[in-house]
């Protein structure tokens, strides 16, 4: 499948990049075009979607709490104690209504 210089510049131009004239005359995008062909062949039936190739099997633990309630330890870490009475630590505005 042959593409003019036409629809190279389109394309260029729908995905945002610029191509020189020069670079483009270089450019074998029948070849990428004809590779994607073959890929679209591939029979792939049968075969799960995977979101990585790599299969990671992460360890998994029981999500135990270790500590007990620190709420005061760690609002005494706030600058502004503003908050801390209300139990919540306090932050300045940075949006108008």
């Amino acid at each position: 499948m042959a593409f003019s210089k036409q629809q190279l510049k389109k394309f260029a131009d729908l995905i945002k990049i610029e191509i020189s004239d020069e670079k483009m005359e270089k450019m074998n995008i029948d070849s990428v075009v004809e590779w994607l062909d073959k890929l679209q062949q591939i029979d792939t039936t049968g075969v799960k979607p995977m979101l990585n190739p790599a299969e990671h099997n992460l360890p998994c633990r029981e999500d135990v709490v270790t500590e007990p309630n620190m709420r005061e330890d760690i609002l005494a870490n706030t600058p502004d104690k503003a908050g801390v009475s209300r139990g919540y630590f306090a932050v300045p505005k940075i949006m108008d209504e």
